[in-house]
């Protein structure tokens, strides 16, 4: 049975956004605390920096205190909250975005 999974999708359609990339992570609650979460994003961030991107996004439905802790525990800082967005649980919940430079901005690429 699947343990848990992250993965990265384009942050915006826009050509503008083409370097951006939106990542997501899902450990399974019995696995939770385990350390899967945190080795599954040190195998994707490599990737994505090797395949070009510069920030990585990740949105996190608040509160979820072990969200932040993995996202932040790989180098994920928060830079803003969107307030009643998202709709989880039979609820509204804010959402926080977390940002990881993947490498540093130089000149815009082609």
């Amino acid at each position: 049975m699947l343990s848990g999974y992250v993965y990265a999708s384009p942050f915006r359609d826009r050509a503008a956004y083409r370097w951006s990339v939106e990542t997501t992570a899902y450990v399974r609650e019995d696995c939770r605390g385990s350390g899967i979460g945190k080795r599954l994003y040190l195998a994707l961030l490599p990737r994505l920096r090797e395949l070009g991107y510069y920030p990585a996004f990740a949105g996190i439905a608040l509160p979820d205190l072990a969200g932040v802790a993995l996202h932040e525990s790989v180098g994920f800082g928060p830079v803003g909250i969107y307030r009643n967005v998202g709709v989880k649980l039979g609820g509204w919940h804010d959402v926080g975005w977390w940002q990881l430079e993947l490498r540093q901005p130089s000149v815009p690429p082609g």
